[in-house]
């Protein structure tokens, strides 16, 4: 008899259902038409070297073959790539070593094959506790890497400046003063605490309104030295009422992993560019709805990108912050890497029942390119935790 297709998945209780894979992906062929109407960076992943003998608390090892190779992976399909984020593991398995290294190998290669690249630039070479001038420091140290090797600087929120500052105007300080030696306009990151609880009351408050504020003051003094903004405080009202208030010609990215297609789509007012981590599993999808959009067609825009996303809470659903389990389980799958271990250890944050879950709703969408080998996968991690198949 013929094995029947079906995966055995984690039902609750112990028990099983079955699951019975797609036959076909959904197609999404490299190349076509640049994107125009909408700036899209996906913050990528990076891809840990399995066979390094290293420990969850030491540097981290890195397969720079395949970890380029998934950027090229982003690249061919027209997204620009936003690296050294926090979906690369920055502060959480990645230190600033190995981000700088990242840094200069993803530089190069955007640079050798025409991609757009944007880099994070923030503080995490400090040990706490910092002085505010060891903050600045520390980020014109990144800051200068990043500007020489030709990538556009994002700066991102920084844990010790969260920790150091006394009051919004040290924010409007410190940031007054990197965006002045800045020598490109910047995209200024805010993290929620949900991404990052260390980055509670950032710009100086644990008020949203008034945090936004002093936000929008930093922005309004340097207007020129503002691409824009990245915003994930998963709150789409908020978001949409911030990017009304933004100086002209300065962007609203959305981080809003929650509420993307809306927020990408926009509305009579405007609409919010993208620099999404779940745009790492969705590239070629997301691609191939922005080229919709491009035409004018929002409403087959939003029919191809509201069903991803179902994936996406799953995928950052709380503790937030440990959505890169799944992303990185995802580009297993999906054949993007050979393994399912990450830097840090961190595979093991996401339980089963979480990570079988992500699967099916993956397969739904049709993301795996092969799905039989993407079943032959998750077979495999099911029986290593004691799921007959």
């Amino acid at each position: 008899m013929t094995r029947p297709r079906q995966v055995l998945l984690p039902a609750g209780r112990g028990g099983t259902r079955a699951y019975t894979p797609r036959d076909e992906p959904l197609r999404a062929a490299a190349g076509g038409a640049p994107l125009t109407s909408r700036t899209v960076f996906s913050a990528a992943h990076v891809v840990a070297d399995p066979l390094a003998d290293v420990s969850p608390d030491g540097p981290a090892a890195v397969d720079w073959d395949a970890t380029l190779a998934f950027r090229r992976h982003l690249w061919s399909h027209g997204l620009g790539v936003a690296e050294a984020m926090d979906t690369a593991q920055r502060g959480m398995g990645l230190d600033w070593a190995g981000a700088a290294e990242l840094i200069r190998r993803s530089a190069a290669e955007a640079k050798a094959v025409g991609g757009r690249i944007a880099c994070g630039v923030g503080t995490d070479q400090l040990t706490l506790p910092a002085t505010p001038t060891q903050v600045i420091q520390a980020y014109e140290e990144q800051l200068a890497l990043v500007e020489a090797a030709g990538a556009q600087a994002i700066l991102m929120a920084s844990r010790a400046l969260a920790a150091t500052a006394a009051s919004p105007d040290d924010y409007a300080e410190t940031y007054g003063h990197l965006l002045r030696q800045a020598s490109e306009p910047v995209i200024l990151h805010w993290l929620g605490p949900m991404f990052d609880p260390a980055l509670g009351g950032y710009w100086g408050s644990a008020d949203l309104d008034a945090a936004t504020d002093t936000f929008l003051e930093v922005i309004a003094a340097h207007p020129d030295k503002v691409d824009g903004i990245k915003i994930s405080l998963l709150d789409a009202d908020r978001e949409v009422a911030l990017r009304r208030r933004l100086p002209q010609g300065v962007r609203c990215y959305t981080g809003d992993d929650f509420h993307y297609p809306e927020l990408i789509a926009g509305d009579d007012h405007g609409f919010s560019h993208a620099l999404l981590g779940i745009f790492d599993p969705l590239g070629p999808l997301a691609a191939e709805a922005v080229r919709v959009l491009d035409t004018g067609d929002v409403k087959a825009f939003r029919a191809l990108l509201d069903p991803t996303v179902e994936l996406s809470r799953h995928l950052f659903r709380s503790p937030t912050r440990y959505y890169k389990t799944g992303v990185v389980f995802l580009a297993w799958l999906a054949g993007h890497q050979t393994h399912f271990t990450m830097v840090g250890g961190l595979q093991s944050a996401r339980s089963l029942p979480h990570l079988a879950r992500a699967y099916e709703l993956a397969d739904t969408l049709g993301l795996f390119p092969d799905p039989t080998l993407a079943a032959s996968r998750m077979r495999s991690l099911l029986a290593v935790h004691g799921v007959p198949q």
